[in-house]
């Protein structure tokens, strides 16, 4: 199986390049051709047409696009298969936000076990382009994540929503906050833009982190004022330090879970979705 073939096909619809594919898998412009003449000459039929205008797909090239995906899933698929060890009935990859990883995981895992006892599960905190790429690739199975990426090889459902508030060590109102002792997390692009737009005088501190649990480790060792997810917000406060910014606005990070869009239908992965969004419209998490 040349399955270098197919991962050169598919990077060259994404480039439309020879040279920028063979930089971006570390070989040479004529390896990357030679592979494409012998994808071509193994399908009889061409797949790209070169021009001045670029690289584009040919006719051919649009009708293989869907089976080269599902060819590339499938094989990381097999190998995955033909290397896990143990006598689980079933393996599931998952894949879950950083920033959820240390009040949700834990819960998410617990129920995932109700629901498949005979299941092995192998977990990845990550950040949702990997995730996402993952989940392409075949690496992946499942994951809860804050940025979807749009890809027709990906299916995204929504799952319900994080509240974030924001706390401070010596400010109890908005006029009292200032960006010289501010934390300005980063957590996603939605994040980042329902902040800019409700505090756009605090989008300029000059310290930002991408971490719930950053933020809240650099409150404790600095001091200032900082968004954290809510739960943390309540521990943090009842530890006697730190005080609700009473007039902040709650800003909300939608949460989604992903999937390979051919697993959108599959009695599983709805299950998977269910048990999710239960856990995050109704549950509660750990500080």
């Amino acid at each position: 199986m040349q399955i270098e073939l197919i991962d050169t096909f598919l990077d060259l619809i994404e480039t439309r390049s020879f040279n920028r594919t063979a930089e971006r898998l570390g070989v040479t412009q004529s390896t990357v051709s030679a592979r494409l003449v012998a994808l071509e000459e193994a399908l009889g039929a061409r797949l790209f047409i070169r021009s001045r205008a670029g690289t584009q797909l040919s006719t051919d090239g649009l009708r293989f696009e869907a089976h080269a995906r599902l060819i590339r899933q499938d094989w990381t698929r097999a190998r995955r298969a033909v290397g896990e060890k143990g006598t689980a009935a079933l393996s599931l990859r998952l894949g879950i936000q950083n920033d959820l990883s240390a009040a949700y995981l834990g819960d998410l895992i617990a129920d995932f076990r109700k629901l498949l006892p005979d299941t092995a599960f192998y977990v990845e905190p990550d950040y949702s382009t990997q995730m996402c790429s993952d989940l392409i690739a075949g690496a992946s199975d499942f994951a809860v994540m804050f940025t979807p990426k749009p890809h027709p090889d990906l299916h995204f459902t929504s799952v319900g929503e994080i509240p974030y508030r924001l706390i401070a060590t010596a400010a109890q109102a908005m006029a009292q906050v200032v960006p010289e002792t501010y934390v300005l997390a980063n957590f996603s692009p939605a994040f980042e833009a329902a902040h800019r737009q409700l505090l756009p005088g605090l989008s300029v501190a000059p310290l930002s982190v991408g971490q719930s649990t950053a933020v809240s480790g650099l409150l404790r060792a600095l001091g200032g004022a900082g968004y954290v997810m809510e739960a943390t917000a309540r521990a943090m406060v009842t530890e006697g330090r730190f005080a609700f910014v009473t007039d902040a606005p709650i800003i909300r990070q939608p949460v989604y879970a992903a999937m390979h869009l051919r697993d959108r239908t599959s009695s599983l992965h709805r299950q998977l979705v269910r048990t999710v969004r239960r856990r995050f419209e109704g549950g509660e998490p750990v500080a």
